[in-house]
C-alpha cells in the first residue's frame, strides 16, 4: 500500500487511523516501508504515525543519538500527540529511549522496543561500508534477517544507493559511532512507563541476550522472542509481531 506523505513546517510523516498515536521509529538504514505490516493492521485501531527521520538532513553536529531525539520530540510537540505508544527497531529504539530519558515529562504511554541499539550491536563492521560493491552490500543486507530472502532486490538497491553516496556515507557512520558511545546502561532504570521487548531469536546485530539485558534493566518491561526472526521483527514476522503488541496496547488504553 502507498501511504501520503504528510508535510508540516520541517516534518515528513505518514499518519493514518484514528485513536491513541503509535508512533514508529525507523533505524539506520529503515524507511517507512520497513512498517508496512504494521501500518496496516493498527490504522483499524490507532492513529499510526511514521516520522520520516531526517538521518541525512540534520547538520554534522546534529547528526547523531540525541540530534534525532530532538527532532522526534519538536515533532511531538508541534503535532500535539497525547497518549503515545512509541515504538523504535534498531537505532530508532535508541532514539526513542534517548527522547525519554531527556524529557519525562513526554505524553508517552509505552514503549516498544525491537532489535534496539544502545546497549550493544554488532555494527557493519570496520571496513563498512565498501563503496561500489554491490555484491558486499547484498551480502550485508541479508544478514539482517533470519531468511535472506527477505533483503529483495528492492532493498538491498536502497542501501546500495546511500552507500555510493559520499555524504550520506559519512553521515552514517557519524550516527553508527554516535549510538556506540551512547551506551546507555545504568540509565535506563529512570524509565518507569510500561515497556515492551520484542526480539528475533536469529537476530546477529543485537543478539537475544541484548533483549535480555534490556529486560533486566528496565523495570517496567516485558519480553517476548520471535523464532526464526532475525533484527526486524515487524517485517520479518509482521504477523507475530502484531499479535504481541496489540494485546500489550489495548490494555493500557483501558488504563
Amino acid at each position: 500500500m502507498v501511504y501520503e506523505i504528510k508535510t508540516q513546517g520541517k516534518f515528513k510523516f505518514i499518519e493514518e487511523g484514528e485513536g491513541e498515536p503509535l508512533v514508529l521509529l525507523h533505524g539506520l538504514f529503515g524507511a517507512m516501508s520497513n512498517f508496512s505490516g504494521l501500518i496496516d493492521y493498527f490504522r483499524n485501531y490507532n492513529k499510526v504515525v511514521v516520522p520520516l527521520l531526517p538521518l541525512f538532513d540534520l547538520n554534522i553536529l546534529d547528526t547523531s543519538v540525541s540530534g534525532l531525539a530532538k527532532y522526534v520530540h519538536k515533532f511531538v510537540e508541534t503535532r500535539g500527540y497525547s497518549n503515545i505508544h512509541l515504538l523504535g527497531n534498531s537505532l530508532g529504539g535508541h532514539v526513542g529511549l534517548v527522547y525519554l530519558l531527556k524529557h519525562p515529562e513526554a505524553p508517552v504511554k509505552s514503549l516498544t522496543l525491537t532489535g534496539s541499539s544502545g546497549l550493544f550491536e554488532n555494527g557493519m563492521g570496520e571496513t563498512y561500508p565498501k563503496r561500489g560493491d554491490y555484491e558486499y552490500i547484498r551480502k550485508k543486507t541479508e544478514l539482517t534477517f533470519y531468511d535472506p530472502a527477505m533483503a529483495t532486490k528492492e532493498l538491498v538497491d536502497e542501501v546500495f544507493d546511500i552507500t555510493t553516496n559520499r555524504l550520506k556515507v559519512i553521515k552514517i557512520i557519524t550516527l553508527a559511532k554516535s549510538a556506540i558511545r551512547h551506551n546507555l546502561g545504568e540509565e535506563l532504570r529512570d524509565i518507569k512507563i510500561p515497556t515492551l521487548l520484542v526480539w528475533g531469536l536469529n537476530d546477529t546485530v543485537t543478539p537475544p541476550m541484548v533483549g535480555e539485558e534490556f529486560k533486566k534493566l528496565i523495570p517496567n518491561s516485558e519480553l517476548h522472542f520471535i523464532d526464526k526472526c532475525g533484527h526486524a521483527p515487524m517485517m520479518e514476522r509482521p504477523e507475530e509481531f502484531n499479535k504481541i503488541l496489540h494485546p500489550f496496547i489495548e490494555k493500557l488504553k483501558k488504563q
